[in-house]
């Protein structure tokens, strides 16, 4: 019974900071937003950024590169914070990221293949 109930209250601590935790990596910049808006790239089910078409910028490479290092640093602390592993809270997190995502944006599916939203 304990470690259930321990294990329900970390679900909802990962749950609650998967929230906060990529938009933090990544919002507000720019050219992120605006690959984002044209279809360059999107957000992946395990919680990080992908490229969704084949040419991208070395410079928006390295950003989304950049953005998905912050990104797995902030699960590796949420994870030891909550007693959770990294791919839990990438995963939650990814899953937030993608009912977030806005209309016309493409995001991964479970099986791996984008969709525009």
């Amino acid at each position: 019974m304990t470690m259930i109930f321990r294990t329900l209250i970390a679900i909802v601590a990962v749950s609650g900071l998967a929230l906060s935790l990529a938009p933090a990596a990544s919002a507000g910049d720019p050219q992120i937003e605006e690959a984002q808006r044209q279809g360059v790239i999107g957000e992946r089910t395990d919680g990080y950024l992908g490229v969704v078409s084949g040419n991208v910028d070395p410079a928006l490479m390295r950003k989304v590169n950049d953005i998905n290092n912050k990104r797995r640093a902030l699960y590796d602390d949420t994870s030891r914070r909550t007693g959770t592993t990294t791919a839990q809270v990438a995963r939650l997190t990814g899953e937030k990221q993608i009912a977030k995502a806005k209309a016309g944006e493409f995001v991964m599916l479970e099986n791996g293949r984008w969709t525009k939203k």
